[in-house]
């Protein structure tokens, strides 16, 4: 399997948001953004894998700034790291006003991508070539995040395995 170059599996997405994406404010529901984030996700990691991808987790997903309906979503996808098999693909979203020409940035968030075979088991991905000292720096920051997500997993059994064995006053005091 041949390692890839961040730029080959880069995603950049447009969606213009409708009043039937918006609430009452006019401003775009967060769930309408995520499902464009998922998607835009998706297929950075399909173009590194050339498989199917199941989303496997979605961290820091932050809103920055209201998409108002209207304006021009612009997402740009990349993937930040390749291990085993799974991998992280960044998300940012862009709000552009399509009158004025103003962006902002509105949201971000890295998700975690499990590559699939025909038989809908975990198959590996291929390595990443990080070429440039931005993508260097994302795939440091994007191993830091993967340490954390198996902390928090481990201090999570942990704790329903104590759980699990605790008396009533224990998992009262607990709570």
């Amino acid at each position: 399997m041949s390692a890839k170059r961040v730029q080959d599996s880069e995603v950049v997405m447009t969606h213009r948001p409708l009043p039937e994406d918006a609430n009452p404010a006019g401003n775009v529901h967060g769930g309408v953004i995520l499902k464009h984030i998922d998607l835009a996700g998706a297929v950075a990691a399909m173009r590194h894998c050339r498989t199917a991808v199941v989303t496997a987790s979605i961290d820091r997903m932050d809103f920055r700034a209201p998409v108002h309906v209207g304006e021009l979503m612009q997402l740009k996808a990349s993937v930040n790291l390749a291990g085993g098999t799974s991998l992280e693909v960044g998300v940012r979203v862009e709000a552009e006003n399509l009158l004025t020409g103003e962006s902002r940035h509105a949201a971000s968030a890295y998700l975690t991508f499990v590559s699939m075979g025909p038989d809908r088991k975990p198959v590996p991905v291929p390595e990443l070539l990080l070429e440039t000292p931005a993508q260097h720096r994302r795939n440091r920051e994007a191993q830091r995040r993967r340490e954390q997500r198996r902390d928090e997993r481990k201090r999570e059994k942990a704790d329903q395995e104590a759980l699990a064995t605790a008396t009533v006053e224990e998992v009262e005091h607990y709570y």
